[in-house]
């Protein structure tokens, strides 16, 4: 089994593939300004299986456009829109976040929750703001330090996996320094990634474990998914997704 196909089996029926919550998705919105506005053109880029798509649908007067380049999450969230009662609203598109395709200046704003690292924070907020009308909103969560030092296997751990992690204000910075004004910040609780993301995480990769008992590779990739949920335990005062509401400065 390939990496990837094993990430689409953990993940493929899950409600989220990253920490997140509905509240704080909601909370986004509040500081963005768009809970009032009509007619808006919305693009939730690294969309998984809809999470905040949903939330996006049920607020606001929006067509979501939803982007990820694997099928399986788009078909889930198609069916997860449907009971919803929001498909009218949101159009899925299976492409790669670093190859978009959009008009200029399409979106009144771009969404991206718990996905921008697999392009880098900066290569995203950059490329992206080609897509915002003016003064569209960027609304982005990002892994972040939440202090300034940190344990040393803990700092290892994801300078290793990810090595944009940085503090809020670099965060801060790189929006500034690429055209953005930023409007708000907060980091994600500690629910958003126990309860709603490692729980349910822990009990597929202890199903897969015993499904793939005998592969050679999938109790490797068990094994690092789990070694994360344990640093997290551990460290959970020292790092988390921050979340980022920015406003495009007009050229």
């Amino acid at each position: 089994m390939e990496y990837l196909d094993f990430l689409v089996e953990l993940h493929g029926n899950a409600e989220r593939q990253g920490p997140g919550g509905d509240e704080q998705t909601r909370r986004a919105v509040e500081l963005s300004g768009l809970a009032n506005k009509q007619g808006l053109r919305i693009a939730d880029i690294g969309c998984g299986t809809g999470a905040s798509v949903l939330t996006l649908a049920k607020m606001l007067d929006a067509e979501i456009t939803a982007v990820d380049f694997l099928p399986a999450f788009l078909t889930e969230l198609s069916l997860r829109a449907a009971s919803n009662g929001v498909s009218d609203r949101i159009t899925t598109v299976e492409a790669s976040m670093d190859k978009l395709e959009f008009e200029p200046s399409s979106f009144d704003a771009i969404w991206s929750e718990g996905a921008i690292y697999n392009i880098g924070f900066e290569a995203g907020v950059r490329d992206w703001r080609q897509y915002l009308k003016p003064n569209g909103i960027l609304a982005v969560s990002e892994l972040t330090w939440l202090t300034e030092t940190r344990p040393q296997d803990l700092e290892r751990f994801w300078n290793e996996a990810y090595p944009e992690v940085g503090t809020a204000s670099e965060k801060l910075s790189v929006l500034e320094r690429n055209g953005y004004t930023p409007l708000g910040y907060f980091p994600l609780p500690k629910e958003c990634w126990m309860e709603n993301y490692y729980h349910p995480v822990r009990r597929k990769l202890n199903s897969m474990r015993v499904k793939y008992n005998d592969s050679e590779v999938v109790p490797k990739y068990v094994e690092q998914e789990l070694q994360e949920i344990r640093l997290y335990e551990a460290h959970s005062d020292y790092v988390s997704y921050g979340f980022y509401i920015a406003k495009k400065l007009t050229d």
